[in-house]
């Protein structure tokens, strides 16, 4: 359960540093023979830094805590 918390803080520093994703596509606005005109289009979407924030607190908390076991389970 080391491996998971540790992995689940790191995507939630990951979305804490990087806010927000933007990518571009390409739409054909112009199409007549050999002659294609495109234009590129501009996307984009952003989160709160709070989101990531609290993926981390989840990670450290199953790295911390996680699930113990008890050396032995069964007490006479």
């Amino acid at each position: 359960m080391k491996k998971a918390g540790f992995i689940i803080f790191a995507l939630g520093l990951l979305i804490t540093i990087f806010t927000g994703l933007n990518y571009v596509t390409q739409e054909v606005v112009v199409e007549a023979g050999n002659l294609n005109i495109t234009r590129d289009t501009s996307h984009g979407f952003s989160w709160s830094p709070l989101i990531g924030i609290a993926i981390m607190c989840i990670g450290v908390g199953i790295f911390v805590g996680g699930f113990r076991r008890k050396s032995n389970p069964i007490k006479s």
